[in-house]
């Protein structure tokens, strides 16, 4: 169903291509589109083929790329992640979409889902070609996240690291690196999860895709000071569907909630039982069944026109 493709986000002088999957329908006549991305460190191969598989069922061009630094995309150092440069290439990623002859500029939408919740709400209140949104299980503040999951003491430890790490770049060294995920509390990590870990071990990658299993230290300092939840009110009158798990500790639901609220309409949340990762598997049919009924209402794609 879907070719794959590298897409030019050239920046700062910077010659970088994003490696996407695009499903494009084989029948005549303009279509509505969606654009996806994946979360913090996420992996397009980690749980988003069944969403644009289902999309693109529905009737909906899709394409869906794999951030910079990350999977088969370029960039060095790997595993970096600065969500501001995320945002620029999403929207390059949008201009590439424009192109396609079969697609509908006046009706494309986009759907990210965790980090890329938060993208998606400030792409949607700052990009004109963008007309729906749906914010999956988003991060709304890196800063109240921060405060839950370091305790005091270990804040200092943490921002004073990112200060050394920097000095030590200034002197030529290259950007620490820190594990993704890791139960030891002997190894620098940026998350303590078992729920993380048995999500990336439920889906196999194909040969050759990086697994990214490391980032650099100073992507959670940008972490801890991203806010996108400060954009939600300036969305509307742009359809925003927020999804949201009721037990999320990763970006926790309080804060999800708290942002819908101060969303204009028209807005709708749903609210699926389980964890952050549990959207990909166990509550797949409930995220994705609310996501494309949200785009087939405000994308108006017709349902049965499937591929």
């Amino acid at each position: 169903m879907f070719d794959e493709l590298m897409i030019p986000v050239d920046s700062d002088g910077e010659a970088v291509r994003l490696h996407a999957w695009l499903a494009n329908p084989d029948r005549p006549g303009k279509h509505p589109a969606i654009s996806m991305a994946h979360g913090f460190a996420g992996l397009k191969d980690r749980g988003l083929r069944a969403y644009a598989e289902r999309f693109a069922k529905a009737g909906f061009i899709v394409i869906v790329h794999d951030h910079r630094g990350f999977g088969l995309s370029g960039g060095e150092p790997r595993g970096d992640i600065d969500p501001w440069r995320q945002i620029a290439d999403w929207r390059r990623v949008l201009s590439y979409l424009e192109t396609i002859e079969a697609v509908d500029p006046e009706r494309i939408g986009i759907w990210g889902s965790s980090y890329a919740g938060g993208h998606a709400m400030v792409l949607g209140a700052t990009d004109p070609r963008v007309r729906a949104i749906v914010s999956q299980v988003p991060t709304i503040s890196g800063f109240a996240q921060s405060l839950r999951r370091a305790k005091a003491d270990d804040r200092r430890k943490i921002v004073w690291s990112f200060v050394e790490d920097d000095r030590a770049q200034l002197a030529g060294t290259a950007p620490v690196v820190q594990q993704v995920v890791s139960m030891d509390p002997q190894v620098p990590a940026v998350y303590r999860s078992q729920a993380m870990i048995d999500y990336h071990e439920s889906f196999e990658l194909p040969p050759g895709v990086d697994p990214s299993e490391k980032v650099t230290l100073r992507s959670t300092q940008r972490a801890w000071m991203y806010e996108p939840g400060m954009w939600v009110d300036r969305i509307g009158p742009k359809p925003l569907l927020m999804v949201v798990a009721s037990e999320d500790a990763t970006t926790p639901v309080d804060l999800a909630l708290g942002a819908f609220e101060r969303a204009h309409e028209p807005k709708k949340l749903v609210i699926y039982e389980g964890d952050h990762f549990d959207a990909y598997v166990a509550a797949f049919k409930t995220t994705s069944s609310a996501a494309e009924d949200w785009f087939l209402t405000h994308l108006k794609a017709e349902k049965g026109n499937a591929r």
